[in-house]
């Protein structure tokens, strides 16, 4: 495949293709969606909870920038410590993402898929369709919660991130069943994710 287009390993592929190679994956997200909206019929706001207030704003970055810049870390210092790890390694996925990105351009694509789409997309798939549907079938909001939270988690396919990610997805989860609408998560998840962007930029050469 590598060959076919010219690129000779997986850190070739630039961002934009890499945007690109995202799609399927939001098709299949957003797909899921429309195929329950149908069977519902009540529309995304009534099925799936997408709708966000003003307050909504404030509170999920808030919430997203402390869970980036204070939670993960005082989470994963013992988790490094007792695997071995370092922190170099835990940012080592990002960090190539990033190193995708050339010029003004080249960040401006990034920030629409880390920051923008993943969001939308991600709450709306997991926390929308996933965790309504756990608890409408009757799961228990304790049980529900930490349920599509690892699955949030295990479909990163980042062993190294899983635990921070299912933390994160907690959150998510909990300001999704807090609210009873998606405005705070794609928020708090837009913020985390921000964060992230805005600290790889500033430590580009």
């Amino acid at each position: 495949m590598y060959s076919f287009t010219g690129w000779s390993s997986p850190e070739d592929v630039p961002i934009w293709a890499t945007g690109l190679l995202q799609v399927p994956l939001w098709i299949g997200f957003a797909g899921a969606v429309w195929l329950a909206a149908q069977r519902k019929g009540n529309g995304l706001v009534a099925d799936f909870g997408l709708s966000s207030r003003p307050l909504d704003a404030p509170v999920g970055l808030v919430v997203g920038i402390a869970c980036q810049m204070l939670v993960l870390p005082l989470l994963y210092w013992p988790v490094l410590q007792v695997l071995g790890r370092s922190s170099d390694e835990l940012s080592e996925p990002a960090k190539r993402l990033a190193g995708k990105a050339e010029g003004t351009v080249g960040w401006l694509v990034l920030a629409v898929i880390v920051v923008v789409a993943a969001p939308l997309v991600e709450e709306l798939f997991y926390r929308g369709l996933l965790l309504r549907a756990m608890t409408k079938r009757g799961w228990s909001p304790w049980l529900a919660v930490p349920a599509s939270a690892a699955v949030f988690a295990a479909m990163h396919f980042q062993p190294l991130q899983f635990v921070g990610l299912f933390a994160f997805g907690l959150v998510l989860g909990a300001l999704a069943q807090l609210y009873g609408r998606l405005g705070p998560a794609i928020w708090a998840h837009v913020g985390f994710n921000a964060t992230t962007v805005v600290a790889l930029y500033m430590g580009a050469p």
